[in-house]
């Protein structure tokens, strides 16, 4: 499947199964609530914090699918075209960064 495929799989899911969008306002909110659940799994799983019992069953794939789910329900909001801006973005980063990270001491 495509991003941009995707995109289309969420819009057409949202007017079969959800009425509507949410606000591009709530939507953010919920962007950021479903961010704050994938950072504590890292935290607690990979990070120096214990994980607690109720977390340990959490499937982390699933929690970062919540977030690519919302993000995509916010450029479909928007208009944008993630499968554009994702090009853009990486031909950004590949003229801004070919050479930085090969020059840094800390990667290697």
């Amino acid at each position: 499947m495509t991003i941009e495929e995707a995109q289309q799989q969420v819009d057409q899911w949202i007017k079969a199964h959800g009425v509507r969008y949410f606000s591009e306002l709530t939507n953010m909110a919920i962007l950021s609530e479903e961010v704050g659940e994938v950072a504590r799994i890292v935290a607690r799983r990979y990070g120096e914090q214990s994980e607690k019992e109720s977390d340990k069953h959490k499937d982390l794939g699933d929690e970062m699918a919540d977030v690519l789910w919302v993000l995509m329900c916010l450029a479909n909001q928007t208009g944008v075209n993630l499968t554009e801006a994702f090009q853009k973005n990486i031909e950004k980063k590949t003229l801004r960064d070919k050479d930085r990270h090969h020059q840094n001491p800390k990667l290697h």
